[in-house]
C-alpha cells in the first residue's frame, strides 16, 4: 500500500516537468501527495469497513472516497472525477482513465486469491470508472500485486500480464524518447508494469516509472505497489515518506498494515530481499507524533530482527537478477538468443564462486597453506590461471576475447567434466564489438559480479531450478514453443515413476535435448549422483548441454 504512496510522491514533482531520466533526488521538500495517494487510502478504508463476504464494498467505496476526498479539493482530481467526489448522486461515467488503477493496490494486498483480487478490484473500480478498459487496467494492477506479494517472480507475473491484460512486447528504452502524456489505463498502467519488470529494487522501479514520463505520479503509483509487493520497501524510505501524511491519512496507512502486514526490502549480499511484518507486530495509532514515533520504532526493529533465510525468496531474486542481466543485452541481442549469453556467463560465475569457496575451505583446513589450497583434489574443477572470474573483471579492454579465453580455457581443464560445457552455444558472438562493445559486456560482468552463486549462497537443487525454470522463459521470451525447450516437472516425474529406474540402470533418450529431466531425476530419483556431463547430440540448431 505505501509503495503506491511513495511512487505518487517522487513522481508529483515530475507530472508537468517530466525527467526521461533515473538520474534525480528520490524524495524532497518539493514532493507532496496527489489525489492517487488520498484515493488509494480511502480505498484501505472501504475494505477494513466492509463486510468479511465484501458485499457492501462498492457502497463503502463511494462513501469513503467521497468522506476523504472532499478534505482534500485541491489534491489534483481530473475534471470529472472532481465532480464525482462532490455529487450528491454520484453515478460511473464510463471513464477508463488511470484513475482507476492508481487507487487500487489495497485490493491486490487484502486478497487471498486471484479471483479475489480480480473481484475486489472490480468493486471499487466500477462505481466511477466502469468502461472496459478502466475495469481491466485495475485488475491487471491488482492482480500484479497479489502475485507478487504471495511469491510468483518476476517472469510469472510478466506471462501473466501479458497473456491475460496487456502485450509485454516493449522495453522502456524503446518508448522513453517518444512517449507523450496519457492519462489512459491502456497506455499507462502496460508502461508502469513493465518499469517494474525491468527492476531491480524498490527504488530502481520507481525511478523506472518517472524515467518513461508522462503522466509521472500515476505510473509511479501502480508501480510503486507492486514493486512493494515484491521487494518490500527500504527502512529509510518508509521512514522518510511517513513524514508526508498528516494524522488521518497515517491513521488510515497504520490501520491497514496492522491488518495486512507490510514488507520490507534489506539488501543481504549486494542482493534485493524480501521481508515480511511478523502479524503480532502492530503500530500504535494516536497523535501524529506518537504514531510516526512507533511506525519508526517497528521498522528499526524489523531491519534488526530480520535474517533473510527463505529459500524461495532467494529463488525469486535470482529470477529478477537474471532478467536484468537480459535487459543489459537488450538491443544489440535479440530476444531469442539471451540464453545463450546468460546462461554460459552465470554457470562461469557459479564454477568460479565454487572454486573460492573450496579454496577458503583448503586454506583453514591447511592452517593458510596457499599451495595445499591450490591442488587440483580440493576442486571441483579446474580453473587455469588466468580463466577465473576475477580475470574478467579486470578486463578493461577486448573484454570478448578475454571471455572467450577463459571459458576454453576452463574446457580444456576439464575434459571429462566440461568439455563443450561453453563452446556448445556456438551462435553466441562475444568478441564481435558490433553487437556486444567492451563496455557493455563490463557492464553485463559487474551486475553478475553483485551475484554470490557459490554452493553456501545457493544449493545445488536451488540452481538446477533456475536453471530449468530459465531455459522455459528464454522460449517464452522468443515467442517460441516452450515445449522444445523444456518439460514441466510432473510429467518428468510421471516418466521417472513409469520407467522405474534402478541402480546401474542405463537410460537412453534420443530426444533428451537439454538433458536436464535425466540427470536431475537420476541424482532425485535413484539416490546417486551424477558427475559426469552426458553426450552431446545436435538437433537442427540445438546443440546443448548440462553439468552437474
Amino acid at each position: 500500500m505505501l509503495g503506491a504512496i511513495i511512487g505518487d510522491i517522487v513522481g508529483s514533482r515530475f507530472e508537468w516537468n517530466n525527467h526521461r531520466s533515473k538520474d534525480f533526488e528520490f524524495l524532497t521538500y518539493k514532493c507532496f501527495l496527489t489525489d492517487d495517494s488520498i484515493m488509494s487510502l480511502a480505498i484501505a478504508q472501504a475494505i477494513l469497513v466492509s463486510k468479511k463476504d465484501h458485499s457492501d464494498l462498492s457502497k463503502n467505496a463511494v462513501e469513503c472516497m467521497q468522506n476523504i476526498g472532499r478534505n482534500y479539493p485541491d489534491c489534483g482530481y481530473g475534471g470529472s472525477f472532481y465532480g464525482w467526489i462532490f455529487s450528491d448522486d454520484p453515478k460511473p461515467y464510463n471513464s477508463y482513465g488511470n484513475g482507476a488503477a492508481m487507487r487500487v493496490s489495497a485490493a491486490g494486498f487484502a486478497a487471498n486469491s486471484i479471483e479475489e483480487a480480480k473481484k475486489l478490484s472490480r468493486l471499487v473500480t466500477e462505481v466511477s470508472h466502469n468502461h472496459p478498459e478502466g475495469i481491466k487496467g485495475a485488475e491487471a494492477t491488482a492482480v500484479a500485486i497479489f502475485m507478487a506479494k504471495t511469491g510468483s517472480n518476476i517472469f510469472e507475473i510478466r506471462d501473466y500480464i501479458d497473456k491475460n491484460y496487456y502485450p509485454m512486447n516493449f522495453t522502456l528504452d524503446e518508448i522513453r524518447d517518444t512517449y507523450q502524456f496519457n492519462e489512459t489505463c491502456q497506455e499507462t498502467v502496460p508502461l508502469a508494469l513493465q518499469a517494474f519488470f525491468e527492476s531491480t529494487g524498490f527504488e530502481d522501479a520507481i525511478r523506472n516509472a518517472i524515467s518513461i514520463g508522462g503522466d509521472s505520479d500515476t505510473v509511479a503509483a501502480i508501480c510503486g505497489g507492486v514493486a512493494e509487493a515484491y521487494y518490500g520497501i527500504p527502512t529509510d524510505i518508509r521512514k522518510h515518506a511517513l513524514t508526508f501524511l498528516d494524522q488521518k491519512l497515517m491513521q488510515l496507512l497504520i490501520l491497514f498494515e496492522n491488518k495486512y502486514p507490510p514488507v520490507m526490502e534489506k539488501m543481504h549480499d549486494d542482493m534485493s530481499v524480501r521481508i515480511k511484518r511478523s502479524e503480532d507486530k502492530k503500530v500504535k495509532t494516536g497523535g501524529r507524533e506518537s504514531m510516526i514515533q512507533s511506525a519508526t520504532e517497528t521498522a528499526d526493529q524489523e531491519l534488526k530482527d530480520s535474517i533473510p533465510e527463505n529459500e524461495e525468496t532467494t529463488s525469486q531474486k535470482l529470477f529478477a537478477h537474471l532478467y536484468e542481466a537480459c535487459n543489459i543485452l537488450r538491443g544489440p541481442i535479440n530476444q531469442d538468443e539471451f540464453k545463450d549469453y546468460v546462461t554460459p556467463i552465470l554457470f562461469f560465475k557459479r564454477i568460479s564462486d565454487v572454486y573460492d569457496e573450496e579454496t577458503q575451505e583448503a586454506l583453514e583446513l591447511s592452517g593458510g597453506d596457499e599451495e595445499f589450497a591450490a591442488f587440483d583434489e580440493n576442486h571441483s574443477f579446474v580453473i587455469p590461471e588466468g580463466c577465473h572470474w576475477k580475470d574478467l573483471r579486470n578486463a578493461s579492454q577486448d573484454v570478448g576475447k578475454i571471455i572467450v579465453k577463459a571459458m576454453n580455457g576452463i574446457e580444456r581443464a576439464n575434459p571429462g567434466t566440461l568439455s563443450g560445457v561453453f563452446s556448445s552455444f556456438d551462435d553466441v558472438t562475444w568478441t564481435d564489438k558490433t553487437k556486444l562493445t567492451d563496455e557493455r559486456l563490463k557492464d553485463l560482468i559487474e551486475h553478475m559480479s553483485s551475484l554470490k552463486v557459490g554452493n553456501k549462497n545457493y544449493s545445488a537443487d536451488v540452481m538446477g531450478d533456475a536453471y530449468e525454470y530459465l531455459i522455459k522463459k528464454f522460449a517464452d521470451l522468443s515467442k517460441k514453443n516452450a515445449g522444445e525447450y523444456y518439460t514441466p516437472r510432473t510429467i518428468v516425474k510421471l516418466m521417472v515413476m513409469l520407467m522405474d529406474p534402478k541402480p546401474g540402470d542405463t537410460v537412453y533418450d534420443p530426444a533428451c535435448g537439454f538433458r536436464v529431466i535425466i540427470m536431475t531425476q537420476a541424482n532425485s530419483q535413484v539416490n546417486t549422483r551424477v558427475l559426469e556431463l552426458l553426450p552431446k547430440f545436435k538437433i537442427k540448431k540445438m546443440n546443448r548441454w548440462c553439468a552437474v
